[in-house]
């Protein structure tokens, strides 16, 4: 029989800030954008020229990114620029999801995931 210590404290703080970028971080469709701009900056034409998406969806997941403090954006005429805020920092986030994983022995894919996600009733 085990024995659980529930007087212990957390271990570490989570807070919104958090919450929301590995929820910017849990899109593919940011993922591959944050890829992207890892090359330079792109106009948010690129971008969709890119992606094979609309305009409207490469705004809303760069809203995200954005607001996340993921990416920066500059105006230049009516065209908006968008780069990566500190490309270090996110390599070693992503670096640092790869030993996590890599620690806990597993080789994950986003449709195991989405399968493992969904109910008896087909739902999230």
């Amino acid at each position: 029989m085990t024995i659980i210590d529930v007087t212990r404290e957390p271990q570490f703080e989570i807070g919104d800030g958090q919450a929301a970028l590995f929820h910017a971080l849990a899109e593919p469709t940011r993922l591959a954008l944050l890829q992207h701009l890892s090359t330079g900056e792109h106009r948010v034409r690129d971008l969709v020229d890119h992606m094979h998406l609309a305009q409207s969806t490469v705004s809303k997941h760069l809203a995200c990114l954005r607001d996340c403090g993921l990416v920066t954006a500059r105006s230049e005429g009516r065209a908006s620029w968008f780069s990566l805020t500190d490309l270090a920092r996110l390599t070693d986030v992503l670096t640092a999801a790869d030993v996590l994983l890599g620690a806990a022995g597993t080789s994950l894919s986003l449709q195991d995931h989405r399968d493992h996600d969904v109910g008896l009733d087909g739902e999230l």
